[in-house]
C-alpha cells in the first residue's frame, strides 16, 4: 500500500497537548494511520533553515518538521499568505498589500519546502498538500522530477476571475496549481471560480466529467466540503459543565443565549454581527431583559494592523450597545476577546438556544456544524448561517441570512428566539443527516481515494519541466 505524505504550513506534532483539538489534525491522523506516512511542514518557529529536519516517530507516523529565517517568515508568511492571498481569497481586495519582495519571499519558501522534502519522497509515496500557504509546491517538486500523485486542498474560499486577476502574479499562480494532479475545493462554486479563472489566460479543455488540460499539464478538480466528527462532539457536549459554568447557567436560566465563538478577523463579519444584534434590540424590545449575546472572538495574526482595527471596533460596540440597551442587573452583549478550550466550547454551544454564525466569506465554517452536533436532540437550539459560509450549501436547514443586511439577521434572530420545538426539532434533525454522511473521516476517505485513482505522470514529462538551475533560497 502507497504511503501518505502530508504536507501542511503547519504541523500538528504528537507531543501537542492541542494536536488533536481541530477536526482537520483528526482528519489528517485518521488519513495517516490508514496508509502510513510523514507528515511535514514549518514548525512555526523562526531559526535557523539551514539546520536538519526535526522528526518524531510513532507507530506508523513521522513528523517532520524546520524553522524559517525571519525575513522568509515575514515575507512568506506575514506578508503574501496573510496580507495577499488571506484578503484577496476573502474578497476583500481593499486590504491587499502586495509586495514584489514579498512574492519572491513565497517562492522561495515554496522551493524550500520542495528542497528539503525531495529525499524523503519514496517512488509510490502520495503527497496530500493543504491550503493556501503552498498553492506553488507541486510546480517546485515538478521542476525536480517528482512524478508522484500529489493532491491540493483548498481550505479558503476561491475567488472569481475578477477579484483573483488583481493580484500581480494571479497568472502564474493559476499555471503553478495545474501541476497539481487532484485540486479540491470545499464548494462547486470555489471549483469553478478556478476553472473559470484558467479559462480566462489560457485554453482549457475538458478530458471527462472532472478531468481538464491546461498549459499542457493533466488535472482533475472535485468537491469536498469538510467536516467534523460529530459522535466525538456529542461525547463532550453531554458531559457535565465545570463548577464555575454550571453555576453561570443556572443564574441566566431565564434568559434566551445567543452564543458565537470565532477567530478575531475580518472575514468573520463581527461589526456586522454586531449592529445585527442591535437591530434586534431596536425592532424587538420585547427581548430586552430576556436575552444574552455571547462573543468569543480570540485574537489572530494580533501584529498585523487590520486585526488591531477591528479589535478596537468590537470593543467600542459592544461598550456602545450595552450603555444604549442595558439595564441594571442585565447585560445584554458579552464580548470575550480569549481563547477557550474547544473541549469547553462543546458544553457551551449545547446550552446555547441560537448559534449565531455570519461570516461575509468563508471556506466551510466548522462552527456551524460543531454547534449542530453539540446540540441536545431533544431540546435543540436552532443555527443562524451566513449564505456566504461553505457550510450552508449543506446546512440548508439552517436559517439562512445574508451578513450584511443587519435587519434581515435580526429577523432570523427573532424567529429563532421564538421557534417552536416541533420546528427545531425538523430543523436540527435534518442538518445532522448532512453532519453524520459527510463527517471529516468521509472527507479525507474520498480524497485520498480519487487521489489513488489518478493515473501518475510519466518520469519523462516531469523531466521536460525540470530547469537547470532553482530559485535562490536565500
Amino acid at each position: 500500500m502507497s504511503r501518505l505524505i502530508v504536507i501542511s504550513n503547519r504541523v500538528a506534532p504528537p507531543d501537542d497537548k492541542k494536536s488533536g483539538a481541530g477536526g482537520l489534525a483528526v482528519g489528517i491522523l485518521g488519513a495517516l494511520k490508514s496508509a502510513g506516512g510523514l507528515w511535514f511542514g514549518w514548525s512555526g518557529d523562526t531559526g535557523d533553515e539551514t539546520a536538519p529536519l526535526n522528526t518524531v516517530t510513532q507507530d506508523n507516523i513521522s513528523w517532520a518538521t524546520f524553522d524559517l529565517s525571519e525575513r522568509h517568515y515575514q515575507d512568506y508568511y506575514c506578508q503574501f499568505s496573510n496580507a495577499v492571498l488571506w484578503p484577496a481569497f476573502h474578497y476583500r481586495l481593499d486590504l491587499v498589500n502586495y509586495q514584489r519582495e514579498a512574492w519572491e519571499g513565497y517562492q522561495q519558501v515554496n522551493a524550500l519546502l520542495a528542497e528539503k522534502l525531495l529525499p524523503l519522497i519514496e517512488p509510490d509515496d502520495v503527497l496530500w498538500v493543504h491550503d493556501y500557504h503552498l498553492l506553488p509546491f507541486a510546480h517546485e517538486l515538478r521542476k525536480r522530477g517528482v512524478s508522484n500523485r500529489i493532491g491540493f486542498f483548498l481550505h479558503i474560499p476561491f475567488p472569481t476571475p475578477e477579484i483573483f486577476s488583481a493580484l500581480p502574479p494571479h497568472a502564474e499562480l493559476l499555471e503553478q496549481l495545474c501541476d497539481y494532479d487532484l485540486l479540491g475545493f470545499q464548494t462547486q462554486s470555489d471549483s469553478a471560480a478556478f476553472l473559470d479563472g484558467v479559462a480566462m489566460k489560457t485554453r482549457l479543455t475538458g478530458n471527462d466529467a472532472r478531468g481538464y488540460s491546461a498549459w499542457g499539464k493533466n488535472f482533475r478538480t472535485a468537491v469536498y466540503p469538510i467536516g467534523v466528527e460529530p459522535r466525538d462532539i456529542a461525547e463532550q457536549a453531554a458531559e457535565s459543565l465545570p463548577p464555575k459554568l454550571a453555576q453561570m447557567k443556572q443564574e441566566l436560566i431565564s434568559l434566551k443565549n445567543i452564543f458565537s465563538v470565532e477567530r478575531l478577523d475580518y472575514s468573520k463579519g463581527l461589526p456586522e454581527r454586531f449592529l445585527a444584534f442591535e437591530s434586534l434590540l431596536e425592532r424587538y424590545p420585547e427581548h430586552h431583559g430576556n436575552i444574552r449575546y455571547t462573543q468569543i472572538a480570540p485574537t489572530s495574526r494580533g501584529d498585523v494592523q487590520a486585526y488591531q482595527d477591528i479589535r478596537h471596533q468590537l470593543e467600542t460596540e459592544a461598550g456602545r450597545i450595552n450603555g444604549k440597551y442595558g439595564q441594571l442587573g442585565w447585560t445584554p452583549l458579552y464580548y470575550l476577546n480569549q481563547h477557550f478550550d474547544r473541549r469547553l466550547l462543546m458544553k457551551v454551544y449545547r446550552h446555547a438556544d441560537v448559534g449565531l454564525v455570519t461570516p461575509l466569506r468563508d471556506g466551510m465554517n466548522l462552527v456551524a456544524k460543531e454547534y449542530v452536533a453539540a446540540q441536545n436532540p431533544e431540546n435543540p437550539g436552532v443555527l443562524v448561517l451566513s449564505k456566504f459560509a461553505g457550510a450552508a450549501h449543506e446546512l440548508t436547514s439552517a436559517l439562512i441570512v445574508n451578513p450584511y443586511d443587519r435587519d434581515e439577521v435580526a429577523d432570523a434572530l427573532h424567529r429563532a428566539l421564538t421557534m417552536p420545538l416541533a420546528e427545531r426539532l425538523s430543523r436540527y434533525s435534518e442538518m445532522m443527516k448532512i453532519i453524520e454522511q459527510n463527517d471529516i473521516d468521509c472527507w479525507q476517505r474520498a480524497f485520498i481515494r480519487d487521489l489513488n485513482a489518478v493515473i501518475p505522470r510519466s518520469p519523462e514529462s516531469q523531466l521536460q519541466q525540470k530547469v537547470a538551475t532553482f530559485p535562490r533560497l536565500a
